[in-house]
């Protein structure tokens, strides 16, 4: 089928072209090298596929429309999850900005995904658009009876694509041919793919053999007869066929393909860290992995993968594997090369990697470093920063990558949370056990029996299967960061992040993955948090405020941040949206669960919890309410796709719903709207049974996509009294899912202090005597209300600075310290507006506009001053709608 045929060219929907419903991946193998002079990754990917079962489509058939709903997915889920992206007050101004302009790109000319036509649209392709069509040169001679598999791809540069022969592993693995009787007849024609379908089917015990056999088959020459296959490359696609080949089941099961990154490729990042030292990571955008790597993006494609990355030896490679990787020599280069897998099947989208010349934080880095010391990293330093991993793959198998081959970091053998896994120690991977800072619990949430539900995922090493890991209240953790916010991230994420851990614990129950690194990434880094499996990307908008002296009090937007990333291990990770059009599986629970989560970490008794719970509804209440007036009403819908959600094309194809409008990038409404909902339902119910409920969810439904309908029926199964009272399926559909804005009947019950009346009084506490004792939510509303006065004098304002020392606050509590000195021209404090428009790209998007829409010369003078500094670095999407606002 055309890959483009059925897109609507009116919409801002990006499209899912792997055809999923005929041939699935079911492993990848990926080689990377990463060049910083040329700014790409260059190498190669195999993929291991297995047709479908049942699945017998031809070329014709697969033109074919239609929907059915893709079943649920034996496996784990979703894109990355970023962490209320923008600021949270990120949407004042939406209606206040210009138009946006007709735009054409073409694909050389494209820094993030926002900004491409899409096909189909009927504008004249430019010279660079044209250039996007790639095709080897035999694709005109395969027949369109032929069977093509499509992946997901943009703005790659393809090479070659040829079936890989794995005779010679196949012959020495002593895997013996035990296909199931569906596959018998295919075993019989063709061996290689009765050998790759039993390596697919091996049970997880054998996980490392099955990755080393992995590993083997990857490094395997070309087919010799008739290896190369033939393949077109589109917009948003690439399609692959092999000549006289009608249907899945005959198509070759392992494919290599060789590629290279495009610099402006939407799906990488490269920068300049806070060092002035280059970096690249995977940027986390609406289109996910699709310009890292050809791959299948619907959220049916559960797969596994692992990887080799070659980097500059004075880096650190850092990536979503379950294991700390460790670095070896490539032979007489100036390279390392780094290896991490997963054994849990994952999206494509969930592969994170991130190279920079980073350090990692430890209680014990010295001074001098954030004055400034910026010593080159030796190969032995670089090894130094890691823990290394487990020894997944034998010597013999690391022949080929280098002709001198030698570990950089030994160390004991520490047995890891995953089956047979095991990891080498280091003093610096972390893993605090919390017994000595007494009574963690003050709400306790681990009153469910842990027996009773078992696994319904697909067979891999699960963690919630594991004695061990149900006690493991902290997974092992590392923090990094670049040298000069290393005192910052000890101070605020690394003395947090256990305490965090611990907490989650507490709420959930077992901890998804066996380990966390959490990354500060650069400044231009366009939201406050992304979560992945086994790492996060922090902005350095987080970090803690203030001085070594400020307290609790200045950890406040760190720790939640924290909570909330690490809410996604549970919402978002293992338990995965089906639909992607539906975030608010993943956003709206890791908004509800970072109070929660938060609360226990800082030990607060149940009035405390109450009162900073009321305090966040009210400030998100007043933030929603605002991006609900300055916002289309399409964009303000959960279920956007509403009776088609989950469903797809004959082929699997299908498209996201807005994924490409640049407006709803900065939009919190899946955020702020579901964390409504939720709230509702726990005032419904009661706070700690919802929790109870969210745990006995998550043992059913772990390792599984999901659509809403199979949270709120078992919900409503679970607690029938709210059905009898009206709170039906299609009545939650329709206030909260189907239609923009939200519910003006529950507006009191979001509001209203739902802690009280349920057996226990409040006890009335005098006022503080010091009024500068303020938390920095109260900071907040207080600068909020002040937002709302017509006219604030000087000496106000110059109170309210010196008072509570406003510049040296929170993120949250600068960005309205910052809107109070635009909206009253207070010129003596437009430096902090400088400040923070620098510092905070991830928040300060809005705050353009506020300084233009004034129409005071000063004050443009100073947006187009920031621009100028931030724009080699800021974020691609977030530098167009400035523009937009600016020139």
């Amino acid at each position: 089928m055309e890959p483009d045929e059925d897109l609507d060219p009116h919409t801002d929907d990006l499209p899912l072209r792997a055809n999923t419903n005929h041939i699935l991946v079911r492993h990848y193998v990926l080689d990377l090298t990463v060049h910083f002079d040329r700014k790409v990754i260059s190498g190669s990917v195999v993929l291991f596929l297995e047709p479908c079962s049942g699945s017998g489509t031809t070329a014709e058939e697969d033109a074919g429309a239609g929907t059915k709903e893709a079943g649920v997915s034996q496996g784990a889920f979703v894109c990355r999850f970023r962490g209320v992206d923008e600021a949270e007050d990120g949407t004042k101004g939406l209606g206040e900005s210009p138009t946006r302009k007709e735009k054409k790109f073409g694909a050389r000319e494209r820094d993030a995904p926002e900004s491409q036509a899409l096909p189909g649209s009927g504008s004249p392709q430019t010279a660079a658009e044209t250039e996007n069509i790639q095709s080897s040169h035999s694709w005109e001679t395969t027949s369109d009876g032929d069977f093509t598999l499509s992946l997901d791809c943009c703005d790659l540069d393809v090479t070659k694509v040829e079936e890989v022969d794995v005779t010679p592993v196949s012959a020495t693995s002593g895997l013996q041919p035990e296909v199931a009787s569906e596959w018998s007849g295919v075993s019989s024609v063709n061996p290689q793919a009765a050998f790759i379908q039993n390596l697919i089917s091996m049970p997880s015990s054998r996980w490392r053999q099955k990755l080393q056999l992995y590993l083997l088959c990857s490094r395997a020459l070309g087919a010799q007869d008739g290896g190369s296959l033939h393949f077109r490359r589109d917009r948003w696609s690439l399609q692959v066929r092999k000549k006289g080949v009608p249907s899945p089941q005959e198509f070759p099961r392992a494919l290599r393909i060789c590629y290279e990154t495009r610099p402006a490729g939407g799906s990488v990042r490269w920068t300049k860290d806070q060092d002035n030292r280059v970096c690249v990571y995977t940027a986390g955008s609406p289109i996910n992995n699709r310009a890292l790597f050809p791959c299948q993006e619907p959220p049916v494609a559960m797969s596994t993968w692992q990887a080799t990355v070659r980097a500059p030896s004075e880096c650190v490679v850092l990536t979503s594997g379950e294991e700390p990787t460790v670095p070896i020599e490539d032979g007489d280069t100036c390279s390392l090369i780094w290896h991490c897998y997963v054994t849990m099947p994952m999206p494509a989208s969930t592969f994170t990697l991130a190279v920079g010349h980073w350090r990692q934080v430890t209680a014990e880095n010295p001074p001098a470093l954030e004055r400034g010391a910026r010593d080159e990293t030796d190969c032995d330093e670089a090894a130094k920063l890691c823990a290394g991993p487990g020894e997944w793959a034998p010597a013999d198998l690391m022949s080929g990558l280098g002709s001198s081959i030698s570990e950089v970091v030994k160390g004991p053998l520490l047995k890891t949370g995953s089956g047979d896994q095991t990891a080498r120690s280091h003093s610096a991977l972390r893993c605090s056990s919390l017994e000595d800072e007494g009574p963690f619990s003050v709400t306790d949430y681990s009153g469910m029996a842990d027996d009773g539900i078992s696994c319904s995922h697909g067979d891999y090493p699960c963690r919630f299967t594991e004695q061990s890991a149900r006690s493991q209240r902290v997974i092992p953790h590392r923090v990094f960061g670049p040298v000069g916010l290393l005192q910052k991230a000890q101070m605020g994420v690394l003395k947090l992040l256990p305490r965090c851990l611990a907490a989650a614990h507490t709420v959930l129950g077992v901890h998804p993955f066996p380990r966390l690194d959490v990354l500060i990434v650069p400044a231009g880094f366009s939201s406050l948090g992304m979560a992945s499996p086994h790492i996060i990307f922090l902005s350095q908008s987080v970090l803690c405020a203030g001085s070594l002296g400020s307290g609790e009090n200045g950890l406040s937007l760190c720790g939640s941040r924290i909570c909330h990333e690490i809410a996604h291990s549970w919402f978002g990770l293992v338990i995965g949206a089906r639909d992607w059009t539906e975030e608010w599986i993943s956003e709206g629970f890791a908004t509800y669960l970072e109070d929660i989560i938060w609360a226990q970490a800082q030990q607060l008794s149940l009035q405390e919890t109450a009162e900073q719970s009321d305090l966040k509804a009210l400030l998100r209440w007043r933030r929603l309410s605002d991006e609900l007036q300055n916002s289309e009403e399409a964009l303000q819908i959960l279920r956007p796709n509403m009776e088609n959600t989950g469903r797809v094309s004959e082929s699997g194809s299908s498209t996201v719903k807005h994924a490409l409008n640049p407006d709803k990038t900065f939009m919190q409404v899946h955020y702020l709207k579901g964390y409504f909902l939720l709230r509702f339902l726990a005032s419904q119910v009661g706070e700690k049974q919802f929790i109870d409920f969210f745990r006995v969810f998550v043992k059913k439904y772990h390792g599984q996509l999901i659509l809403s309908q199979d949270f709120l029926r078992m919900l409503l199964i679970t607690f029938p009294d709210i059905e009898r009272k009206g709170l039906t399926l299609s009545a939650i559909y329709a206030d909260w899912l189907d239609r923009p804005g939200i519910p003006k009947v529950v507006k009191w019950i979001l509001l209203s202090q739902s802690h009280q009346g349920k057996g226990r009084k409040r006890k009335r506490t005098e006022p503080k005597v010091n009024y500068k004792e303020v938390t920095s939510e109260q900071l907040v509303m207080l600068l909020e209300l002040l937002l709302e006065e017509e006219e604030l004098s000087g000496a106000t304002l110059r109170a309210l600075q010196s008072t509570y020392n406003l510049q040296n606050q929170d993120a949250e509590v600068k960005h309205r310290w910052c809107e109070l000195v635009v909206r009253h021209a207070y010129t003596r404090a437009y430096g902090d507006v400088e400040t923070f428009l620098v510092h905070d790209q991830a928040m300060g998007v809005y705050l353009y506009g506020e300084l233009m829409v004034q129409e005071d010369p000063e004050q443009q003078a100073l947006a187009r001053r920031c621009l100028s500094l931030v724009q080699e670095e800021i974020d691609q999407s977030a530098r167009r709608v400035v523009e937009e606002m600016v020139l």
